[in-house]
């Protein structure tokens, strides 16, 4: 019996009609292992996984594949976006055996949940030195029967070298956040990792650096190093011009196949398009570039367009693929275009220019040749207008075509990214749609996330919250979003409930030594506690916290929170040489750290033009990570209002740094000296 059917995944709910007898993750699960004495098939994935889909296809969705896994094996289906700590868990345990990872993976476990045999997508039929998944099976079920005291040998091994991986205790001896030659050193090695010919690190497939890149703005902004940002322009117009960003309707791809950003694998996830909001906005703040102001606003309007539900909440991801209009479901179908498809829409003239313009030609840049939309730098050479009637033509053409399914289910840490990505985007470019966006977003995460306790559910699907706790990141990343709504909106219950999420780091993820775990301690047990420093997609958890940490403290004074963060910010002192592009938050966290941050009280009356000068100078102030706190006269619901009178009856905005506060000001040109990095 497939038991997916009444779950809120929509990954799940894609499998609920297999002819496999899938359990969710859960001791149901392994309870019933036990009892018929057969391993555990772990198969995890995401919604916008492709491979994922075509595994399914090919396998979970024939019947003969279904009739041996359901009589030798428990199948177990997770979404990883669901459970990140299951996720995790056993993604270290898979690239340890096999030195790689990556979606679908699949994993068998013993009935005490313990690995013994590992991999990712498997074919039907050996394929490219491949065994099929049949194979695969026969083996497994084999080995169980036959050899069942070398698969507990294999798993126990295991279970101990993951057990031993523990970060408690690692951290420096005294625990200090990096200091300015631990920043220079991490510029240095990101130098050398950098691509000067297409921008971003690394060579294919290539992800979009958001987190190195908000530190190479906040260097840039300390110390005025002219390499951090112009590694950060360079990557941010290859990205913004290539085909990883969809140049008609905004928003980026995950990643791209290639090292020049050409291909991208096309799923659109919530996470990439908020944070790289963000730095494309800051980049605007640091260079005035029309560039990044175009990608921060079209992004963050893709985000609403595309991404945003009917509860306020933001979706997760829209798929890779789609129908190509014979029924078949391709990767790319919705974006790519050919010749002749230009032709159909905007006529031959048009057509010729269009394809000039985007480069779009007979031989493609994709499949059977279809061509991505790139934009290369034409600005000023071409017709600005005719550009964008042709864009608007085609984009209106693409809404005919069958759409990418769309994962619907709001996950709470990337709905913080959103949230202070659209709040800071709404505040520069005043769009108060986009704060009010953030503002419904982050009414929803407390309405439907929060319980009485302040604890949060990691997911909830049409309003209704998910089973599963919230993890480390989403405790960090939500508080960041709420801190920064509150210093766009003035609104200082915000910084309350960040508080909350806070405290709750503090009692349930944190370590004696400041150490951070990605699952709370009273969270479910699994085979090892997760726990990594290290960014992926997003930051990690453990340098969020610590971000979000030395705000609140910033803004409300707490010792506690201050002496948080920078215990958690040890681990960046020990990383920041060997592997800044993979702990590029923390290194960004650390400048604020080193900055101060500074902190800037703007007092007066609401809505008068004096008070928004002053405020928005402060939003625009390029000082790493500073914090901004809005009042009128006598406000106290941020401690960093507090005693702070207008000046001469005049609004006016103070700024404190190492525990020293300035003079007022009430000339908005001179708080923007004093912000400047």
């Amino acid at each position: 019996m497939n038991r997916l059917a009444g779950v809120t995944s929509p990954y799940l709910l894609q499998h609920a009609d297999n002819p496999v007898d899938w359990w969710p993750w859960g001791p149901e699960a392994f309870a019933e292992a036990r009892r018929r004495d057969v391993p555990v098939l772990l198969s995890v994935g995401y919604s916008a996984c492709h491979w994922c889909h075509v595994m399914a296809h090919e396998s979970f969705e024939d019947t003969a594949t279904a009739e041996l896994l359901n009589e030798h094996f428990v199948a177990v289906k997770v979404d990883r976006e669901e459970r990140p700590d299951v996720d995790a868990v056993y993604m270290e345990a898979v690239q340890a055996a096999t030195g790689q990872g990556g979606w679908p993976m699949t994993v068998f476990l013993t009935p005490d949940a313990e690995p013994f045999y590992f991999g990712t997508y498997f074919p039907p039929e050996p394929r490219h030195g491949m065994p099929s998944f049949g194979q695969i099976l026969d083996g497994v079920r084999n080995a169980w029967a036959d050899r069942r005291d070398e698969v507990g040998e294999v798993a126990g091994r295991i279970v101990a070298d993951l057990a031993g991986r523990s970060l408690t205790g690692a951290l420096p001896a005294d625990r200090r956040p990096p200091g300015p030659e631990e920043l220079h050193g991490a510029l240095m090695g990101l130098t050398r990792e950098f691509d000067a010919v297409h921008g971003g690190f690394g060579g294919a497939p290539k992800f979009p650096p958001s987190m190195v890149l908000e530190f190479l703005l906040r260097h840039y902004a300390r110390t005025g190093s002219a390499g951090a940002l112009e590694m950060v322009q360079a990557t941010g117009a290859a990205m913004a011009r290539g085909g990883i960003y969809d140049q008609l309707g905004g928003g980026f791809a995950r990643y791209a196949v290639d090292a020049t950003w050409t291909v991208p694998h096309f799923e659109k996830m919530l996470y990439d398009n908020a944070l790289l909001c963000r730095t494309y906005a800051h980049l605007w703040r640091a260079t005035g570039s029309d560039l990044a102001r175009r990608i921060a606003v079209e992004t963050a309007d893709f985000m609403v367009r595309e991404l945003r539900t009917d509860q306020g909440g933001f979706a997760s991801a829209l798929d890779a693929d789609s129908d190509d209009g014979t029924g078949k479901h391709v990767e790319g179908a919705y974006y790519v275009w050919t010749p002749e498809q230009l032709r159909a829409v905007l006529g031959d003239e048009d057509a010729e220019f269009a394809a000039t313009c985007f480069g779009v030609t007979e031989e493609g840049t994709f499949e059977e040749g279809a061509s991505v939309l790139q934009l290369p730098d034409t600005e000023g050479l071409v017709d600005a207008e005719r550009v964008a009637s042709v864009k608007r033509r085609l984009l209106a053409a693409r809404e005919e075509r069958p759409r990418p399914g769309r994962d619907d289910k709001v996950v709470a840490s990337w709905n913080g990214l959103a949230i202070a990505a659209l709040a800071e985007t709404g505040a520069y470019f005043d769009r108060p749609d986009l704060i009010q966006a953030a503002t419904d977003a982050a009414d929803l995460l407390v309405r439907v996330h929060m319980d009485w306790h302040a604890r949060l559910h990691r997911t909830s699907r049409d309003g209704t919250p998910g089973a599963n706790s919230g993890v480390l990141e989403d405790y960090a990343d939500v508080a960041e979003g709420f801190l920064t709504l509150a210093s766009v909106t003035g609104e200082g219950v915000w910084v309350e409930f960040a508080g909350f999420f806070l405290d709750t780091v503090l009692l349930q993820f944190t370590a004696e030594d400041g150490a951070l775990y990605d699952t709370a301690a009273d969270a479910e047990a699994l085979i090892r506690r997760p726990q990594d420093p290290t960014d992926n997609a997003t930051p990690s958890g453990w340098t969020a916290a610590a971000g979000a940490l030395l705000s609140y403290a910033a803004l409300t004074g707490s010792g506690l929170h201050r002496d948080a963060a920078e215990r958690a910010l040890g681990i960046v002192t020990a990383l920041a040489g060997r592997a800044p592009r993979f702990i590029g938050w923390g290194l960004a966290v650390a400048e604020a750290a080193l900055d101060g941050p500074r902190e800037v009280a703007v007092v007066g009356p609401q809505g008068d033009p004096a008070t928004v000068a002053l405020h928005r100078a402060a939003l625009l102030g390029t000082a790493p990570g500073a914090v901004v706190a809005l009042g009128a006269p006598g406000a106290d619901e941020v401690p960093l209002l507090q005693d702070r009178p207008l000046v001469d009856g005049q609004p006016a905005a103070y700024v404190c740094r190492h525990f020293t506060c300035e003079r007022p000001t009430t000339d908005p040109e001179e708080l923007t000296e004093r912000l400047q990095g």
